[in-house]
């Protein structure tokens, strides 16, 4: 990862939890969570559906676009459960070099 990089999702995160409480009128972020868990996961799935649009039509750079707002929504909902992207990295850094089918299976039992 390029320097700096981890550290701009920290920012991210840090701003979404300032903002959380605000006012609904002047923040995005406060209006969503006064909307409540539905309109944050409404906005995941319409991000998700955005993405893999994107993606069918081949257009990289809306690809890379709509995989960030798909990102900061996720980054939203995870803030709602006390969580941020250093929980979501460790994860992937715990599966890291462990077959995806393994992984997985791993999961079933």
């Amino acid at each position: 990862m390029k320097a700096g990089l981890y550290e701009t999702l920290e920012r991210i995160h840090a701003s979404i939890e300032a903002r959380k409480n605000g006012d609904p009128e002047k923040s995005y972020v406060a209006r969503l969570f006064a909307k409540g868990d539905d309109a944050m996961l409404k906005k995941i799935g319409e991000e998700a559906t955005e993405t893999v649009l994107a993606a069918k039509s081949g257009d990289r750079l809306q690809l890379v676009h709509e995989t960030a707002d798909l990102w900061f929504h996720s980054m939203i909902v995870l803030a709602r459960h006390g969580l941020g992207p250093a929980d979501v990295l460790a994860e992937m850094h715990r599966r890291e070099g462990i077959s995806g089918l393994d992984e997985k299976a791993a999961r079933k039992k």
